[in-house]
């Protein structure tokens, strides 16, 4: 998908947030080696509600707070968030969310 390539700033973040799909965020995900389950679709939702309420992509701490509030304790943690997504987990919700990067993330 080079039309995606296009739609990216030098980090990888949508130029556009309208430009967001599902299908962008599988091109995403692929290009970063990951394959998306109920589990990560779940947490991009969520994402993408904060980003609704707040105007703001969150950074991890406000990610686990808002996940617990949201989705219970289970899902709620750093732990499982970490094991759904490598490196800077926010960050990489928000790429595959179509948001900009949060504040905070290298």
């Amino acid at each position: 998908m080079n039309d995606l390539q296009k739609l990216l700033d030098k980090d990888g973040h949508l130029l556009d947030l309208h430009d967001w799909t599902p299908q962008v965020a599988e091109a995403l995900a692929l290009r970063e080696g990951l394959t998306l389950a109920k589990a990560h679709w779940e947490l991009i939702e969520l994402v993408r509600t904060f980003y609704d309420e707040f105007q703001l992509a969150p950074n991890m701490r406000a990610l686990v707070r808002y996940a617990k509030e949201k989705l219970g304790e289970d899902k709620g943690n750093s732990l499982y968030i970490n094991r759904l997504f490598q490196g800077s987990p926010a960050r990489q919700i928000a790429r595959l969310a179509g948001l900009p990067k949060p504040n905070n993330c290298l």
